[in-house]
């Protein structure tokens, strides 16, 4: 696992510029300095954090610009500075003939920055030609939630190799390998257990409880029933409900009656892919991973794992405990521990991933470009459309509370055109953090400037 801090990319300057004439020429348009997004939380950096400026345009000669730091709870040059640094309170930045951006570092020097401190940078004065003060000209620097940005994310390209788990209030991100992990176990009251659909992984119980009296060829009629994309309805037993109700995983409850705990045909899906797809395709799916029996017990307040190869005559075994702090811990057969993948459980809203999702009349099938909700730790998001709201103008006053669902699909696939390589610009969504923070999010692309999959970016903002 990798957490990181987004770069974001702000399209700043497709707001700024829509106030222009139409029929003004390109050489009437201002020079603009702007941030780049609005706002960092101290919580989500240790010691220093980039603050990013952008120019409309390529600057061709030189000149200036002023930021003024106005702060509460704070004191420049005993709890935090700057690189450039200010005098009296005021930064003066250059603007550098060639240059496209610039970045202010603010750095933490005292622990009594805390949730009463807020630090705000304004871009007070600009000396260059032809130039304008418009745009995002503040930035908030404190312990509150974000107030929104844009962010590319980075899932892989058109192999779709990681899952990426995002903290809107905190702009920031966790990265995990979608092959890191096979099953996570849950940490809350009940005993259950997921498969990795980011895999295609499926499941059946069998009438067993010894594993190892379960062989290839005692299974042998169902190798071709217990998997992903086969087109009959009937598969959908065999992988976890997409709506990400804990109660409805292919895994029974573990009962506390282990001689009613039986063993289980695991397909452990498809590796990532490493082919290279024609642009504007995927290659989500790699070579067939094998199988695996498994049993799961449970010993007071811990799980038990039994596992092995289909022909072996003994089990390995592991005991897992529950922690509290993440909503599950993640077991791996590549290497035989657990593994960390998903933030703690109230550390993250949304989720890029590939996904076993159903097909009404054909079962479970795979789907790529996928955003889940983080639904265990209450997350709930609704779709706007665009005839009854506009993005830009839709504030909190016009959040519908009734239409708020926790099924974790709702945002899913929804968002993009899979056939048009392109997102749906007749909606956007609404969505309520573990904190009650709500924000608009808006999709802006689904491929890169080489129009390859697997590089989505949207935009948010905090409705307040």
């Amino acid at each position: 696992m990798k957490i990181k801090f987004i770069i974001p990319v702000f399209s700043a300057f497709m707001l700024i510029l829509s106030s222009c004439s139409e029929d003004a020429t390109l050489d009437s348009d201002p020079f603009v300095v702007a941030f780049d997004s609005l706002s960092t939380n101290l919580t989500s950096f240790e010691g220093e954090t980039n603050i990013n400026l952008v120019y409309s345009e390529t600057a061709l000669d030189e000149g200036t610009f002023t930021i003024q730091i106005n702060s509460n709870k704070a004191v420049y040059g005993v709890d935090f500075i700057t690189q450039p640094e200010a005098s009296n309170n005021t930064i003066i930045m250059p603007i550098t003939s060639g240059d496209i951006q610039d970045v202010i570092v603010f750095k933490k020097i005292s622990n009594a920055l805390n949730e009463t401190t807020e630090i705000e940078f304004i871009i007070n004065t600009i000396d260059y030609n032809n130039a304008n003060i418009q745009g995002n000209t503040r930035f908030l620097v404190n312990s509150s939630a974000a107030l929104g940005t844009s962010l590319n994310v980075e899932v892989g390209g058109p192999n779709q190799g990681n899952q990426v788990f995002i903290d809107l209030s905190a702009e920031s991100a966790t990265l995990s390998k979608r092959d890191s992990w096979d099953l996570g176990f849950y940490n809350d009251d009940l005993f259950r257990v997921t498969i990795n659909g980011a895999l295609y992984m499926a499941t059946k119980t069998l009438n067993e409880t010894d594993i190892d009296n379960v062989t290839e060829s005692s299974v042998s009629s169902l190798i071709t029933q217990v998997a992903v994309g086969t087109f009959n309805p009937d598969n959908v037993a065999y992988v976890d409900a997409p709506n990400g109700n804990i109660l409805e995983t292919a895994i029974a409850e573990i009962s506390e009656n282990n001689n009613e705990n039986s063993v289980y045909l695991l397909n452990l899906g498809y590796a990532v892919g490493t082919d290279t797809p024609t642009v504007g395709s995927v290659a989500i799916a790699g070579d067939h991973r094998g199988w695996k029996k498994i049993r799961i017990l449970r010993n007071e307040d811990n799980y038990i794992l039994q596992y092995a190869d289909l022909n072996d005559t003994s089990h390995q075994e592991i005991t897992i405990t529950k922690n509290n702090d993440y909503s599950f811990n993640h077991f791996s057969f590549n290497t035989n521990v657990l593994v960390n993948v998903e933030p703690q459980k109230e550390k993250w809203d949304i989720g890029f991933t590939v996904f076993t999702n159903i097909i009404e009349g054909a079962g479970s099938y795979g789907f790529s470009d996928f955003v889940i909700q983080n639904r265990n730790a209450n997350v709930q998001t609704y779709q706007v459309d665009t005839t009854g709201f506009e993005y830009d103008n839709f504030s909190i006053e016009n959040v519908d509370e009734a239409s708020f669902s926790i099924d974790q699909t709702t945002i899913g696939s929804n968002w993009r055109d899979v056939f048009e390589r392109s997102v749906y610009t007749d909606r956007f969504y609404i969505l309520k953090d573990p904190q009650g923070n709500i924000y608009k999010i808006n999709f802006l692309s689904m491929i890169n400037n080489n129009k390859e999959r697997g590089y989505p970016e949207f935009e948010y903002e905090l409705l307040q």
